[in-house]
């Protein structure tokens, strides 16, 4: 029997434009905190000052990155990285999530130690530079919400920013507690709420990450609906070796091979895959897609192909 085979690829469809300015500005405004609050911890004797500083000065570093990588993603495609430079965003996250999740260890192991022997704080002092710490880190999330569903990237940042916002709230209560009631160990288990929240995002964004490095398939994608969907063209007798996955956080591929009942002519076969790309990216989102028609195959007709 003769094999014919089509294929097609489609020009991605980039992500809608990520301000850079306002990762700058997120970057100088943490740049800031960070300085303001290690100066008021080492004069209030407050960990959990010490503590936020540290987990802004990550997030000086997360927010950097995350503008840089914005930039370097934005470069064109050429003939060594064929796909462009936009996986450098991914990364850019998985770096930023280890780093918050590395640092959160390392502030729960101090707080620990704090907890054994608790100190005196300044309350006062550890009051007002939450305060200040809460207003700038306010100001960065607000800039930064209309670009973190843009990208993964972006997100990661700003999920650090939120982190950030609602661990100056807790400064500002564990201050005030401290200063109401004399019990200084508040300070140590702000330390280690803190951290914990920050762990618990930080593995939300890593596990992202990973999952669109190693190309799983999208969560939200079916590819048994896939299956069905494909076959319930007339001229469609299978849909198999089925792959899909994320070149970013918002851009699905596919490839498969698609048989055909009859050994059509070019010109019908192309209609054909006009016809079935059009409602996969209509009823799937899926951006870019390359299918391979066949009539009478030799292979194995299963979903997804296994090498042997």
């Amino acid at each position: 029997m003769s094999t014919k085979r089509v294929k097609r690829n489609h020009k991605h469809r980039h992500h809608h434009a990520v301000n850079e300015k306002n990762l700058l500005t997120a970057t100088f405004l943490n740049l800031v905190i960070t300085i303001v609050e290690i100066a008021g911890g080492l004069l209030s004797g407050s960990l959990a000052l010490l503590s936020d500083a540290l987990h802004n000065l990550s997030d000086t570093f997360a927010t950097f990155i995350a503008y840089l990588a914005t930039l370097i993603g934005r470069r064109e495609a050429n003939q060594k990285k064929t796909y462009g430079y936009k996986r450098l965003e991914i990364l850019a996250a998985l770096i930023n999530a280890v780093i918050l999740i590395v640092m959160s260890v390392f502030l729960i192991r101090e707080a620990w130690f704090r907890l054994q022997e608790p100190a005196p704080v300044n309350s006062m002092i550890m009051l007002v530079v939450g305060m200040i710490g809460l207003l700038a880190n306010l100001y960065a999330v607000l800039i930064l919400r209309k670009d973190a569903g843009k990208s993964i990237n972006v997100k990661a940042a700003y999920v650090h920013l939120i982190a950030d916002s609602l661990s100056s709230v807790v400064v500002i209560l564990g201050s005030v507690m401290i200063r109401i009631f004399k019990i200084d160990w508040i300070d140590p288990l702000i330390t280690v709420l803190i951290s914990l929240y920050i762990i618990r995002s930080g593995f939300v964004i890593l596990k992202q990450s990973v999952n669109i490095l190693m190309q799983s398939a999208p969560d939200h994608l079916d590819l048994q609906q896939i299956k069905h969907r494909v076959e319930q063209e007339q001229e469609v007798l299978n849909i198999h070796h089925l792959h899909a996955w994320m070149l970013t956080d918002s851009e699905v591929h596919m490839e498969a091979h698609v048989e055909l009942k009859n050994d059509l002519k070019l010109s019908e076969v192309t209609q054909i895959q006009e016809k079935i790309e059009k409602s996969l990216r209509k009823e799937f989102g899926i951006v870019h897609l390359t299918l391979q028609f066949e009539f009478g195959p030799n292979h194995s007709p299963s979903l997804i192909h296994k090498k042997t």
